[in-house]
């Protein structure tokens, strides 16, 4: 009995130590090690954005809407909306995310997009008419980076007026963070914010 229980045990050690380099020394560095290849490393590492000087501004997976220090001279595209917000437009919480779980009939849900809507088409002084639904509407985790073209069209006037650049070229730097559909018919064109900022603070003025 007692040479059985010494066989088993053993047995086991044995098998702890195996799996123990297998999966908590081998497969963790295989793992490092594919995503760390070209190409794939920028991704691995969270796809971090620099700002001019080179250090790091962010991430292009994540969008903060920006707050400017004058908000009669905001001279930046501003991102979806977050339910995790304090407001009704934001600053994004980007130590949290998640949407609001408010039902499409909700009374409230209703009342939180007509005021972004008047906001919105006061910031841009346009018709509320003319604000597109991704502009009023979270996105499920609350982070999304992008928007649509419609809403990044929306903004280039006041960032032009503002930032003393002209219409076209904010419209091209926007075309510059703007990506297709995948593969062509997959989902809808966005236009990154994150990087469309950081593109309109390199601008010189």
């Amino acid at each position: 009995m007692v040479t059985m229980l010494r066989r088993q045990t053993a047995t086991g050690l044995r098998v702890l130590l195996l799996l123990t380099v297998l999966c908590g020394i081998a497969y963790p560095l295989a793992t490092w090690g594919v995503a760390h290849l070209p190409g794939l490393a920028d991704r691995a590492e969270g796809s971090v954005v620099t700002a001019v000087d080179g250090t790091p501004a962010g991430s292009s997976l994540i969008g903060v809407d920006p707050v400017p220090t004058d908000p009669n001279a905001d001279p930046y595209f501003h991102t979806r909306p977050s339910a995790s917000s304090e407001g009704v437009l934001g600053p994004a919480d980007t130590s949290t995310s998640g949407d609001s779980n408010k039902a499409a009939e909700s009374s409230d849900l209703l009342e939180t997009i007509n005021q972004r809507r008047a906001l919105i088409a006061a910031r841009e002084g346009v018709g509320p008419a003319l604000v597109p639904p991704d502009a009023v509407t979270a996105s499920a985790s609350g982070l999304d980076p992008d928007i649509s073209p419609g809403y990044a069209a929306l903004q280039v006037a006041r960032v032009a007026r503002v930032t003393g650049l002209s219409d076209t070229e904010v419209r091209d730097l926007v075309a510059q963070a703007s990506s297709g559909r995948v593969l062509g018919f997959l989902g809808e064109p966005t236009v990154n914010v994150t990087e469309l900022n950081l593109a309109v603070a390199a601008q010189p003025r």
